[in-house]
């Protein structure tokens, strides 16, 4: 059979709008072949069912009317009764489909614009389908582009095969873009709009400098020497922590390069913004020394679990520690995920002599003893009343000046104290309306039991309503920064595992929850550690 011009013409087009759009020559003739289908409805009544079938071998165009088998027809344009239909083919059932051929059609004007409309719309959609399918999978990648044009500081990157937008606040501080430049980006989202697929990219993500540093530098790139975190101000300064899987290899010194080539090209793309690379050590106190270079630090204290740490630094080291701006000590504890406190060796020795004051005191006060007393077990590392109160005598008996007897005494005066202490905070509580039966919960103390008082909380179901947090507070973390919330029971030595234990004894009180839910959920957990470790032995 010859094929005509316009069907020979027909595929061309077809071909020719499929490599320029990038998309499959199928979607092209399936979009032509939805364009014809609604040219003919227009002219063959729009409540028929019309297919359109193109052959995309021969560009061959047939069309058909669709007729919808039922018993009794009530619109002929869309129906045939089955005694009409097995005329024409025998094995016609109810809920079949008898194809009508209709003869061939030329397009009015008005018909090839509406046409054309619809072979547009679909191909500008599957053209849209190929971006996205195309960029979702480039996400975490460093991508090179043309700028575009320049919208109230918004950079449009021309990708080539898409246009990705680079938002004033990803862009460098001080960075011009102008017309034509050539830029590289980190494509950070892609996501499918109704306007098409938006990639957005980004210069100022940390992983930007990640991706840098995997270029220039080949044992990153190997795996031999990993980026295990990065802090960054950007066109400013950043931090890069590295470590070595391989003993014999210096991770700084592969980053930094000869004369320090490698780090340098990081640099320059960076717009000058300079680099602190640091080793890093799982030890937190060593990490936290070394993300505060290039200042010396003298001491650390550790408090794990408010993730909090205090450095002291000599004092001519404050100000370099701090940093212009708090810049230094902002991005080392973005680094290592520490909140830093930091403090100079004076204000250090201030703040332990106050503290030593106040313990003094308070031994004075609650022992009724003089000051040399009260000075010598503060000095001894005595915090609080309790830990006298409850502590092996041989721990004060051994003291420099105390005998077994002395010891005794102070032991039993601090008993005292707390036996008098907690009679008036029961009194209190009782004030409050606070149930005696949450005394029956094991760690609560009547001034526990009078901070939820005053925080409205007075019997067992109220307490068996808390959280956790409610109790001994949280934290969150934003900008690189933690904030912490306080919990009612925060003034007092209460772990979270303790107060979950103490909330699960009220649930079990207020009848919540049973013993047998207890052992269940934790056959259950128990049962989840074990798979967890056949699965880790499996992939050892």
């Amino acid at each position: 059979m010859a094929v005509s011009a316009n069907r020979l013409e027909l595929l061309q087009i077809a071909d020719a709008v499929a490599r320029e759009k990038v998309i499959d020559r199928e979607i092209v003739l399936a979009a032509m072949a939805d364009a014809i289908q609604k040219a003919a409805r227009s002219r063959y009544g729009t409540e028929s069912n019309i297919r359109a079938d193109i052959n995309s071998k021969t560009g061959e165009i047939r069309l058909q009317r669709l007729l919808e088998v039922v018993e009794k027809a009530d619109d002929y344009s869309t129906q045939i009764p089955l005694e009409l239909a097995r005329d024409r083919n025998p094995d016609a059932k109810l809920g079949d489909f008898i194809a009508d051929p209709l003869p061939p059609m030329d397009f009015g004007r008005i018909a090839a614009q509406s046409a054309k409309q619809v072979i547009v719309q679909k191909v500008r959609e599957a053209e849209r389908d190929r971006q996205f399918d195309e960029f979702k999978d480039r996400i975490g990648e460093i991508i090179n582009g043309t700028v575009k044009r320049v919208e109230y500081g918004n950079v449009i990157v021309d990708l080539g095969r898409g246009e990705g937008i680079i938002r004033r606040d990803e862009m460098i501080p001080r960075e011009n873009m102008r017309y034509g430049d050539r830029v590289r980006a980190f494509v950070y989202d892609v996501r499918r709009e109704q306007r098409g697929p938006q990639i957005f990219l980004s210069r100022t993500h940390p992983q930007f400098m990640v991706k840098l540093f995997t270029m220039e530098v080949p044992e990153i790139y190997d795996g031999i020497i990993q980026i295990k975190s990065v802090a960054r101000d950007p066109g400013s300064r950043a931090k890069i922590a590295v470590i070595s899987n391989d003993s014999s290899i210096d991770p700084v010194g592969a980053c930094v390069g000869m004369r320090g080539s490698r780090v340098q090209a990081v640099v320059g793309e960076l717009q000058g913004e300079k680099i602190d690379i640091i080793p890093w050590s799982n030890e937190p106190a060593n990490f936290v020394v070394n993300a505060l270079q290039p200042a010396e630090v003298s001491k650390v204290v550790l408090d794990e679990d408010a993730e909090r740490i205090e450095v002291v630094v000599p004092d001519e080291q404050l100000s370099l520690a701090i940093g212009r701006r708090g810049q230094n000590v902002r991005l080392a504890s973005q680094l290592t995920g520490w909140d830093i406190d930091i403090m100079t060796e004076q204000e250090e020795s201030e703040r332990r002599q106050k503290e030593f004051n106040e313990r003094t005191n308070l031994f004075m006060d609650a022992l009724d003893v003089d000051e040399m007393v009260g000075q010598v077990l503060a000095s001894e590392g005595f915090a609080a009343v309790e830990e006298l109160a409850y502590v092996d005598l041989d721990e004060i008996s051994s003291i420099d000046g105390f005998d077994e007897d002395t010891a005794v005494e102070i032991q039993t005066r601090a008993r005292e104290f707390l036996d008098r202490l907690e009679a008036e905070m029961d009194e209190k509580r009782k004030a409050l309306g606070v149930a005696d039966e949450l005394r029956t919960i094991d760690g609560m103390t009547a001034q526990m039991m009078v901070a939820l008082g005053e925080d409205g909380i007075k019997t067992v179901e109220d307490f068996a309503g808390c959280a956790a947090d409610d109790l001994v507070g949280w934290s969150e973390r934003k900008d690189g920064e933690t904030k912490k919330f306080e919990g009612l029971f925060s003034k007092f030595d209460v772990s979270r595992v303790e107060a979950e234990n103490m909330i699960v004894q009220a649930r079990l009180a207020a009848g919540w929850i049973t013993e047998e839910d207890l052992a269940a959920e934790q056959a259950a957990e128990e049962a989840g550690e074990a798979e967890d470790g056949d699965a880790a032995e499996q992939d050892a």
